[in-house]
């Protein structure tokens, strides 16, 4: 005779309800590390391609978590899209409050990996003197839920500062980058597949790795093929990555509707091949779009000898395409052809074409830094000083030239040392 348990519903304040928080599953790390990369490329989308700047887009991202934080603590139990927008946004955050250490504040990415660590230690310290647990398994009351937000913020600013340190650090690649995070998540699951570690710790120390390892594996998927990268781009990377979660995240929203909020001991017995098949064939659908899109995307990609300069195409300069930086061609194409244009008195055709030099050095920091960080700080300082000149109230037309000139010196310093 089948169980009639399940007929009536429970209360919401049954404190053996997992009721705020996923179970931790393969599709749980899929969707962690998509909504990695979906967070940082957005954040960029909105700060560099719509054009609203970091400060801006910092203000907007932390308002829309903050409202979004609130909704999902008053909420009496786990609502999985709503649980899965929290993440993507403190993604968001905590990434915009490591850039802001690093690039506002001009703290060394050595200091701020340090800073994050200790905070989460503080949080970590605090919440096992008051709740004796840090497990996930048991944010069941609103004081550990809190608890967990906080550090879930810290853990995604500390894998942003330690993930950035390494790569400069270490001259690392996006490709290496993946290798190795994804080595290190692999060598946690060991440990704890094996007893050497805990389940409490692996889960942090897991958690915390993910975040560099979305960031490389999202670099390589939308890096040119000329930086090494698949070419997909970060639109095409982020609207496949956000239809995987969205279908991911929507199947979790229809089980818990159906079948309601699992108790542990209910959680404990159910079969995990499901949800590695969900989570395999999320990865798959990822692998085959790649394999599919980047041949195109290859194709209709622009040269990088020559670039649009809108009525006409500026010829390709005589640069070291072997620089430190790499290949910084196209930015010095960019950049001569707005000092044209400011040279001519066309001010504000030079700062609508500045738009397009802000875009390819957002587009090319993952390949670039890595390969000599001291540089890329130097020229992207120089960038920001065009960007400001060109888009002061109003532009001055001796400042724009002189920060134009200080640039293309720069580049040329570069290029002379390759």
């Amino acid at each position: 005779m089948p169980s009639t348990a399940r007929s009536t519903p429970r209360p919401a304040s049954v404190s053996s309800f997992l009721n705020k928080v996923p179970t931790i599953t393969a599709t749980f790390w899929l969707i962690k590390i998509l909504s990695t990369t979906i967070g940082e490329t957005f954040a960029d989308y909105l700060s560099v391609q719509v054009g609203l700047g970091p400060a801006v887009t910092d203000g907007v991202m932390m308002s829309i978590l903050a409202v979004t934080l609130v909704a999902q603590l008053r909420t009496r139990r786990f609502v999985p899209w709503l649980y899965w927008l929290t993440v993507v946004l403190v993604s968001i955050v905590g990434t915009q409050i490591t850039d802001f250490f690093t690039d506002v504040l001009g703290v060394p990415l050595v200091a701020s990996t340090g800073v994050f660590a200790v905070a989460l230690a503080v949080v970590f310290t605090v919440w096992w003197r008051q709740e004796r647990t840090l497990a996930i398994t048991a944010i069941d009351s609103p004081a550990r839920e809190r608890f967990y937000w906080g550090a879930i913020l810290t853990t995604f600013a500390l894998g942003t500062a330690g993930g950035d340190f390494a790569t400069e650090a270490l001259s690392l690649g996006f490709r290496t980058g993946v290798l190795i995070f994804g080595g290190l998540i692999l060598a946690v699951w060991a440990a704890r597949r094996f007893g050497v570690l805990a389940s409490v710790p692996a889960f942090w120390i897991a958690y915390v790795l993910t975040r560099p390892l979305g960031a490389s594996l999202g670099d390589l998927l939308t890096q040119d093929h000329a930086y090494g990268g698949v070419g997909l781009g970060a639109s095409v990377t982020s609207l496949l990555f956000l239809a995987v979660i969205v279908a991911l995240v929507a199947r979790e929203q229809v089980n818990v509707s159906r079948h309601g909020v699992l108790t542990k001991a209910e959680v404990s017995a159910v079969s995990p091949r499901h949800d590695y098949a969900w989570a395999a064939a999320g990865a798959a659908v990822l692998v085959s779009a790649a394999t599919v899109l980047a041949p195109s995307m290859a194709t209709s990609a622009p040269s990088s000898s020559s670039r649009s300069t809108g009525s006409a195409t500026a010829p390709a300069i005589e640069t070291d395409a072997t620089s430190p930086l790499g290949d910084v061609r196209p930015l010095a194409v960019i950049v001569d052809d707005v000092a044209t244009r400011v040279k001519k008195g066309d001010l504000s055709g030079g700062t609508a074409r500045v738009k397009d030099l802000e875009v390819a050095w957002d587009s090319s920091e993952a390949a670039m830094k890595p390969a000599s960080p001291s540089d890329w700080h130097t020229l992207d300082s120089a960038i920001d000083d065009v960007l400001t000149s060109l888009r002061a109230t109003p532009p001055s037309t001796p400042t724009c030239t002189a920060a134009l000139v200080a640039m293309q010196s720069t580049i040329a310093s570069i290029e002379q040392r390759s």
